[in-house]
């Protein structure tokens, strides 16, 4: 409790700065007739209990990660951690992260509902394929889990992984960011007044990425004309997140734009590169 308190006193303490409303009525001044108000409190709760009651809860629920003060809310991340599966062949650990404390309590149902659903297939389809694992005596595992990569009073990214390990291992991230204060989550193609974003971005990774292999030979990605399949353009929806200094990131899978040995593959975008095609200053600065 007396941490509780420190907490309410130090958010009581937290003065919005005065241009706060006039940024975002600006960020989103052409949105507002896409503007889905909330349902009724009955509604919300009602959906939320339904996704509290879908999950089995056993001694393994496990509490990590931290409280953030935000405005209007405490917002909590929690764990909710599977049956770990260990023996001779077979390795599993499958992690979710359940949010907390978002005032829209159906964007948080919503979100806690996809992220349990993915583990929890995930999960399944794992332990359905254990008896013939075991008796041709291979080796596989999974690991599954979440990193916090952003965590202000406005925003909050959600990185979460997947390792496949079957004699060497496969790697992806899902990333999700979301505005704490006005209860959106933030798309890639959101955040442009169109998709010249696409060719815009794509040179400049195609460029750095050269750059890189040249200042160190450990460095290889996939952008040579002679390459098998050479990195050419990101997606529209291309994985992304945004840094708690308001700066886009580009990411990669394990294998996307290079060999394995290079991992997950994240850029940093430099503002100037497309300040121009941005909507606003509101999220990326």
């Amino acid at each position: 409790m007396k941490e509780f308190e420190k907490m309410v006193n130090s958010y009581k303490e937290i003065k919005a700065p005065k241009e706060l409303e006039t940024r975002i009525n600006h960020a989103f001044k052409e949105k507002k007739a896409k503007v889905i108000w909330l349902r009724s409190m009955s509604a919300i709760a009602a959906s939320f209990l339904i996704f509290v009651a879908s999950i089995n809860i056993s001694p393994s629920f496990a509490m990590s990660m931290s409280e953030i003060p935000v405005i209007g809310e405490l917002v909590k991340v929690l764990s909710f951690q599977f049956d770990e599966i260990e023996s001779k062949n077979v390795y599993a650990s499958v992690e979710a992260p359940v949010i907390s404390g978002l005032s829209d309590k159906e964007l948080e149902a919503e979100l806690n509902e996809k992220y349990y659903n993915e583990n929890k297939e995930l999960y399944e389809a794992f332990k359905k394929e254990m008896p013939e694992i075991e008796a041709l005596d291979g080796h596989v595992g999974i690991v599954s889990g979440y990193e916090i990569l952003t965590n202000t009073e406005e925003l909050l990214a959600i990185g979460r992984y997947n390792v496949n390990i079957v004699g060497s291992s496969s790697t992806t991230m899902k990333y999700d960011t979301i505005d704490k204060v006005n209860n959106v989550m933030v798309t890639l193609p959101s955040l442009f007044i169109d998709d010249q974003y696409i060719e815009r971005i794509s040179v400049y990774l195609i460029e750095t990425m050269k750059e890189n292999m040249k200042e160190d030979e450990s460095k290889t990605y996939w952008v040579k004309e002679d390459d098998f399949e050479p990195f050419t353009s990101i997606k529209a929806d291309q994985n992304f997140y945004i840094t708690a200094q308001g700066k886009l990131v580009i990411a990669f899978d394990k294998y996307e734009v290079g060999p394995g040995c290079m991992g997950i593959v994240q850029f940093e975008i430099p503002t100037e590169i497309i300040d121009d095609l941005l909507v606003s200053d509101y999220y990326i600065k």
